[in-house]
């Protein structure tokens, strides 16, 4: 299985995913990332990694490129663009994103910082497949982090990051394992 991540800034859940794929706990070839920022810091981590970057600024650049590479899954790691409708039919339940919050609670780009001002006590991470509709697919792994009275906003990032890098490879591992069933909204992981 050849796998792209998406992504457009730093890339510290690409970096979380290309060691969980390099120590063998997520069986697939990191063949492509594709990012739209010719300046993002996750660029200089693909390139020390050896992955193929490919710098897209249109939809069919983007599926040139995951035909070109033979990519069977997308992992879309904060990848600041919201995909087509198209491009998310032609790869339905294969496209993979993280999103800072409990969905579908605080929706959007600024999740974090929506918590944080909204005063919520419990927030989280949720790993789900991508849909037509922003940070709506069906969910497949969620985990809770506890909004602390003296957290900053920073100091909250930090501790959902912490979390977001241990719950994406493993939904990955999942997924690649053929362990997710859809149906519908829901995702069963079953015990192949």
């Amino acid at each position: 299985m050849r796998i792209a991540i998406f992504a457009s800034g730093r890339g510290s859940n690409f970096s979380a995913i290309a060691r969980a794929i390099k120590k063998g706990k997520i069986p697939v070839k990191l063949a492509l990332l594709v990012c739209d920022k010719p300046q993002a810091a996750v660029i200089a981590k693909a390139k020390r990694a050896g992955v193929k970057v490919v710098l897209a600024k249109t939809e069919e650049e983007i599926l040139r490129a995951l035909t070109e590479h033979q990519i069977d899954l997308i992992a879309l790691a904060g990848f600041m663009r919201i995909l087509s409708p198209g491009l998310v039919q032609k790869y339905k339940n294969k496209i993979i994103n993280i999103h800072p919050s409990l969905l579908p609670a605080f929706k959007g780009a600024k999740a974090i910082e929506d918590v944080f001002n909204y005063g919520v006590k419990v927030t989280g991470v949720t790993v789900h497949f991508v849909d037509e509709l922003m940070d709506h697919g069906p969910i497949i792994l969620q985990a809770a982090v506890k909004v602390e009275e003296n957290d900053t906003p920073q100091a909250l990032e930090a501790k959902i990051h912490k979390l977001e890098h241990k719950l994406y490879p493993e939904a990955l591992r999942l997924f690649a394992a053929g362990r997710l069933e859809v149906a519908g909204r829901q995702v069963k992981v079953t015990n192949r």
